[in-house]
This record gives C-alpha cells, sequence and structure tokens, in this order.
C-alpha cells in the first residue's frame, strides 16, 4: 500500500525481456538506501518487488500482465521514474490509498502553464472516467492527484511547482502515456451500487433514493 506522495526518481538501466516477462533495473538513488529484497516499491506508481540490490543499483521482476496494463514496458534507458516505498505503521498518509494495481494507461493531450501552476488534460478511457469525481483522488504515474474537470473523454490535474520538480510530470508532454490507478474507494462503492440482489439491495436503494449517489 502507497500514498501517492512520490519520494524519490530513479534513473532506468535497463528492462530485459524474459519468457514471460522482464527485468527492470534502475538507480534508486537514496530510496535504495534502506532497500532490502523483498520489499516493495512503486515505481511509476507500479507495486513491484525488489528481487536483487547491488549498491543503489535495483531490479525488479515484471509480468506480462504489468507489460501490457502499464508503461513500464515503453521506458528506455535513461528514462526517469517516480519511486515511493510502501507504507510503515509509522508513515505520514497525505495523499490516499494507492495500492500500485494499475488500471489503465492515459495519454497526456495537454499541458498548460497556468502562472506557477500546471494544468494536464489526460485522456483515458470510458472504464477509468466511470470511476472519476470531481475534486476526487486518482494516481497518475504513481502521483496523488485531484480531478479538476471530467471532460468527454479525459479528465484535468493541476500541478503545484513542487510536484513538478519533485516527480516526473514536470518533464512530461503532449503525447507521453501515464500509467492510471482510480480511488479504490470509489471502485468498491461502485461495486456495492451495482449490486441488484442480496441483503445490501435494499440498503444501497434506500441510499439512492436519499441522494447519497
Amino acid at each position: 500500500m502507497f500514498t501517492g506522495l512520490i519520494l524519490g526518481m530513479g534513473t532506468l538501466l535497463s528492462v530485459r525481456k524474459l519468457t514471460g516477462g522482464a527485468i527492470l533495473s534502475l538507480k534508486a538513488g537514496e530510496i535504495s538506501t534502506s532497500a532490502v529484497i523483498g520489499d516493495s516499491i512503486a515505481v511509476n506508481g507500479v507495486c513491484l518487488t525488489v528481487v536483487s540490490k547491488n549498491r543503489d543499483e535495483l531490479s525488479f521482476d515484471l509480468s506480462d500482465e504489468t507489460l501490457a496494463r502499464t508503461n513500464l514496458g515503453m521506458l528506455r534507458p535513461g528514462d526517469t521514474v517516480n519511486l515511493e516505498p510502501s507504507l510503515t505503521p509509522s508513515s505520514k498518509i497525505g495523499g490516499h490509498f494507492v495500492t500500485g494495481h494499475i488500471d489503465d494507461t492515459g495519454k497526456i493531450r495537454s499541458k498548460t502553464n497556468t502562472g506557477d501552476m500546471w494544468k494536464f488534460g489526460i485522456e483515458v478511457s470510458s472504464a477509468i472516467l466511470e470511476y472519476l469525481v470531481e475534486k476526487g483522488s486518482v494516481a497518475v504515474d504513481g502521483i496523488s492527484l485531484t480531478v479538476v474537470d471530467i471532460l468527454t473523454n479525459s479528465f484535468t490535474v493541476v500541478i503545484i511547482p513542487h510536484t513538478a520538480k519533485a516527480t516526473t510530470l514536470g518533464m512530461k508532454a503532449s503525447g507521453d502515456t501515464v500509467n492510471i490507478e482510480v480511488d479504490i474507494l470509489g471502485k468498491y462503492v461502485a461495486k456495492f451500487l451495482k449490486k441488484e440482489t442480496g441483503k445490501d439491495a435494499g440498503f444501497m436503494k434506500t441510499l439512492m433514493n436519499e441522494g447519497f449517489a
């Protein structure tokens, strides 16, 4: 489990394809100091397990599913990635609960400077839009962000100067692909609301009639 608050950036060394997957290796900087084999680290928002460590270099196994559902397979040596270690009992929760399980990728369609801020328009599938709400949370390449607008086939977010400097979003441009994870709490609520039978049906109907859904 993560919070979407990026604690460092890493530099990709390689993505070596194997039968059924690949091995991703990167320089993790300070993140590697406390990392041990078996730890979970979010790389561009994807929850991965450290399988080997050599000083500040960390390696992770990638499944074919991960390669197909995320932007990790598109990375090239030298690319920068967002890094976040998993939560501990003493961690501050400043973003929102992020699982590291990517729902889909999105494509940046616009990046507009508004004063000191940057506004991004990100094109996504209807399956992603279904779970987004204005002022709700969404993770973009592992970064906890607030949804500003929901449009026909896209949504917008605004990032502050700190986020632009501390994450890869400051380097992104129109046409770039990003990983998207919707708020897990929203997915559970949507699942319950879709139930038409069973013990929860009456309760959900009451909530809807009272304007809670």
